[in-house]
């Protein structure tokens, strides 16, 4: 029965996820980039098609269901597009995208993504080590978290009316998780520049955190003494804490992080159990030593 049930369940979402992807779903795709191999890439994992990374997508400025940043992203403008960075930094600066663009070379990274829904997809970013970008910066030494807020403009985001959050968008990271060489100032997916839905021009991903942590459309960067405010643990502390690492240990209250849903695969194959830190232990671990996971989750 538990089975007949767990394939139900996977059926109903399969359904749900063809409808999101009916013909006529918006793909806003970009142009092609020149990117090299990195070592830092994921291996043995099947890559999730195009189709759902661009269709099936949290993105609240846009609108709360799946199929709304498909649909409503294309209006977004992201040329010009600057990046502002101020706080405790030697002085203030501002970045051109096109000046970021060619800052590093452009690097291809499977990477897992995890959604604290309890759903997952295997990435193909483009971009290079957030810390390339930090030193760029000349944070200073009290410099100890680094925040990232993103574009609201109520012209082209019609979600913004719709969400209770607090805009604009903010997340952080403390400054060594920043410096960790898998944190990703990522541009593009796929070997092109990125789509409008999945946070262009320019977003972070932070693999082994869900997927909230990871800021799109960014539009300015600030280095602070203390831990910054975030939109989600704003909006709900109990439910979304600061560090939100990927942990099977410590549920959600409506989700528990167990298990999880690989999207755009079959029926069969699309449970399995999460991995600790999703599966980045090995590099990341290390900067919670001492740190109670449950209290700071």
């Amino acid at each position: 029965m538990a089975a007949a049930g767990a394939a139900g369940v996977a059926a109903f979402a399969g359904s749900r996820i063809a409808r999101i992807l009916e013909p006529g779903s918006s793909v806003h795709a970009g142009t092609k980039l020149d990117t090299i191999k990195s070592p830092l890439s994921t291996t043995g994992e099947d890559l999730t098609p195009y189709q759902y990374i661009t269709n099936y997508n949290n993105f609240y400025e846009f609108g709360v269901e799946k199929s709304d940043p498909a649909k409503y992203a294309g209006r977004m403008q992201t040329r010009p597009w600057t990046v502002t960075v101020e706080g405790l930094v030697s002085k203030p600066k501002t970045f051109d995208i096109d000046t970021l663009l060619k800052l590093r070379p452009q690097e291809d990274r499977v990477y897992r993504h995890r959604c604290v829904e309890a759903w997952s997809m295997v990435i193909p970013w483009v971009g290079y080590s957030l810390s390339e970008f930090i030193k760029q910066c000349e944070p200073l030494g009290k410099a100890k978290f680094v925040q990232f807020l993103t574009l609201a403009d109520r012209k082209q985001m019609p979600g913004l009316s719709q969400s209770p959050i607090n805009w604009p968008y903010s997340e952080g990271l403390r400054m060594d998780e920043a410096m960790n060489p898998l944190a990703l100032l990522c541009f593009g997916l796929y070997g092109e520049t990125l789509p409008n839905q999945d946070g262009a021009p320019i977003r972070v991903v932070v693999p082994w955190k869900y997927g909230f942590k990871s800021a799109k459309s960014i539009v300015k960067v600030r280095f602070v003494e203390k831990q910054p405010h975030t939109a989600w643990n704003d909006q709900s502390p109990d439910e979304y804490g600061f560090y939100s690492n990927v942990n099977p240990n410590v549920d959600h209250p409506r989700w528990s992080q167990k298990r999880e849903r690989r999207i755009g695969e079959p029926v069969f194959k699309q449970y399995r159990p999460t991995l600790m830190f999703n599966g980045y232990g090995d590099q990341v671990a290390s900067l919670y030593n001492g740190m109670d996971l449950r209290r700071y989750y």
